[in-house]
């Protein structure tokens, strides 16, 4: 399928009734449940009452192979609270990397436990970060080694959303010390399992409204069958991994390969934070008066703000294609991903910090939500890869495919052999219309408008 950013009529739905729901049912709340640091609970009820919350409805938004069902859904729904958007979203994160290792079988057991169903709500977590590896998904020290026909995981985990609260843990551990990254395998933990330890919620600047934890794994028992893709897999895993390091060859993380599909994700939630506070601030210059004037009439204020609109149609242009790519299993071989990521994040922390400054003390205190916006925007340019991560990503990227073309004159063409031999700007076409041109006296003019018309522009 070709990149087509025309958005259909049932995405156009789609994002009407998630702009709704965040409207009616997100923004009434969200400094309440930002203030207080609880789980929305009952937000989660009424996302799970209309659809929002459940296997089966991000399975359809992954499905679609334009790609632009998921990010025009995050963006209207972090549109309404970043904390609120990832309490409901949390489980997707787990979902998706269930999607990526599990058997059919297992997807089919864990993904109905990730969401439960109205009235009977479960929640999901992703155990990947830990306090010494952070961001560098190469550096965990969790382990999981295998006792008869169970697996043992001992570790650390820290800033896990839904940690310690969650029904189903999905966790990555390192089974084999000498391979390192290349060595590492995802397990599920279902909650309260003995020796699955919530330490603590942590206390966080932004984001408040979801459940982020500090978790600990003290000789953790899960049965065989919770190594997602089984044990076959993974031994075929080990040897190819085996193999590289004989050789001398370079491979990438399983892991960071699973955030970078994730990452378009992250950064259509940062897009609904940034388009929140890009509207509040153009509202607010436009109302505010000084010195005989809105304030949006002095260039001061108006430049910065066309810059920031400029910068998120940008960010989400990138977010749009990466999606795309992912839905259409096209490599992020420069790394799309993380650009999307990249400009997105960066771009909701300049806006929300611009938003301050425009409405000056008023944008300061919290009679304005600008402020709750900044603080959740921060989040943005750390969690999935910090922006110093996503740049290491992209410039490996760059170094590998030295000398490479951009992406849309190495994608597959579309079009058929027509257009191949006599699409605008082939050979043939430029001969027949010179041809044409040549013979425009001789040619009676019924015939000279009926070749000009096929050779013409598009009409728009």
């Amino acid at each position: 399928m070709g990149l087509d950013l025309t958005p259909t009529s049932a995405q156009h739905d789609l994002a009407r009734r998630t702009h709704e729901f965040a409207e009616q049912c997100i923004r009434p709340v969200a400094a309440d449940y930002d203030r207080r640091q609880e789980f929305p609970w009952p937000v989660l009820e009424e996302a799970a009452a209309r659809g929002f919350y459940s296997p089966l409805f991000y399975r359809d938004l992954i499905g679609d192979p334009t790609g632009l069902s998921l990010p025009m859904f995050m963006e209207e729904l972090f549109w309404g609270c970043a904390g609120i958007g990832l309490a409901i979203v949390m489980p997707a994160l787990a979902l998706s990397a269930i999607g990526q290792a599990a058997s059919p079988e297992q997807m089919l057991q864990w993904a109905p436990e990730c969401f439960g169903t109205p009235g009977d709500l479960k929640l999901a977590a992703l155990a990947i970060s830990e306090p010494e590896g952070g961001s560098d998904v190469r550096n965990l020290r969790t382990t999981a080694r295998r006792d008869g026909s169970d697996w043992i995981i001992d570790g650390h985990k820290m800033w896990i959303g839904n940690g310690g609260i969650a029904n189903v843990h999905v966790v990555n551990a390192v089974v084999d010390q000498e391979l390192g990254h290349r060595g590492q395998a995802l397990f599920v933990v279902p909650g309260g399992t003995p020796g699955l330890e919530l330490v603590r919620k942590l206390d966080k600047l932004g984001c408040r409204a979801s459940h982020t934890a500090e978790l600990k794994f003290d000789n953790v028992r899960v049965p065989g069958e919770n190594l997602l893709g089984g044990q076959d897999r993974l031994d075929h895993k080990l040897a190819k991994a085996r193999e590289i390091v004989a050789g001398g060859r370079r491979s990438g993380s399983a892991t960071l390969g699973t955030f970078e599909q994730t990452r378009p994700m992250v950064a259509a939630q940062a897009l609904g934070i940034a388009r929140a506070a890009l509207e509040y601030t153009t509202a607010y210059a436009n109302r505010r008066e000084a010195f005989g004037a809105p304030i949006i009439d002095n260039q001061g204020i108006a430049f910065p703000l066309a810059d920031l609109a400029t910068g998120i149609d940008a960010a989400r242009l990138l977010t749009w294609r990466a999606s795309w790519m992912a839905a259409n299993s096209v490599p992020f071989d420069r790394g799309e991903g993380s650009m999307a990521k990249l400009a997105a994040s960066e771009i909701a922390v300049k806006t929300t910090e611009r938003a301050i400054q425009t409405m000056g003390g008023w944008g300061y205190i919290s009679d304005h939500p600008v402020e709750k916006w900044y603080r959740d925007a921060k989040l943005y340019t750390i969690f999935e890869g910090t922006s110093e991560i996503q740049r290491i990503v992209i410039s490996s990227a760059l170094g590998a495919g030295d000398g490479a073309p951009p992406l849309h004159v190495e994608l597959e063409p579309t079009g058929g052999p027509f257009n191949r031999l006599f699409g605008r700007g082939t050979p043939a076409r430029t001969r027949v219309a010179n041809a044409a041109l040549a013979m425009r006296d001789r040619v009676p003019e019924p015939a000279m408008r009926m070749a000009m018309k096929m050779l013409a522009p598009p009409r728009r």
